[in-house]
């Protein structure tokens, strides 16, 4: 019988990775190449980056039952147990025999991420440790009110007779466009995520 191909997750891999947010329309999604070497601290500067949050907020990784983040004390006073240290663990330790996982940002607005895990690559000494490939459509404004407050958002700035659409364009601003996606001004941003390791001197 032929052999499996190998579906874990080594450090000397690329992982292809679909990062959507969920429940809004138009539907805002990112696809990035990351190192599997990166730490989910990395993971979420990148994620930050390539959808365009400021980093405002609080966050957390769920993978399978395990949470990975940065604790906190009400962890432990409210008996739920603390978040794994983001900085410590590593993807291509963590993310093995895993197809999916998720990233929340802002415990109050609730953004959820699905992270779908499209194809683990062998790397090369060439390849960058992070780099954005494509996305579609603008993050959501930061405090908007999570993905109910950004609907009424969208509804309110499309229509001009809207009673609040004056109030929530000086708001958010008028170069605000919910479609809009600039792929080669967030791929600079995220590149600068992640410095590639310095060659090795002969």
């Amino acid at each position: 019988m032929p052999a499996k191909t190998p579906t874990n997750t080594t450090l000397q891999q690329m992982l292809q990775l679909r990062i959507t947010l969920l429940n809004v329309k138009p539907p805002v999604r990112r696809r990035v190449m990351v190192s599997a070497n990166l730490t989910f601290l990395q993971l979420h500067k990148v994620i930050q980056a390539a959808m365009g949050w400021e980093d405002y907020h609080l966050h957390e990784f769920e993978v399978g039952r395990e949470r990975i983040g940065t604790s906190s004390k009400e962890d432990s006073f409210f008996g739920g147990e603390a978040a794994l240290p983001e900085s410590k663990h590593r993807l291509g330790e963590t993310l093995a025999n895993h197809k999916k996982f998720r990233y929340w940002y802002d415990f109050g607005d609730d953004w959820w991420h699905e992270i779908t895990i499209e194809k683990r690559l062998d790397a090369n000494a060439e390849d960058p440790p992070v780099r954005l490939i494509d996305g579609e459509n603008a993050c959501p404004p930061e405090d908007c009110g999570g993905p109910w407050g950004y609907a009424d958002l969208c509804a309110a700035l499309a229509d001009t007779t809207h009673p609040e659409h004056e109030q929530m364009l000086e708001w958010v601003g008028d170069e605000f466009d919910p479609k809009a996606f600039d792929l080669q001004a967030s791929a600079k941003q995220v590149s600068r995520c992640v410095r590639a390791p310095a060659a090795k001197k002969r």
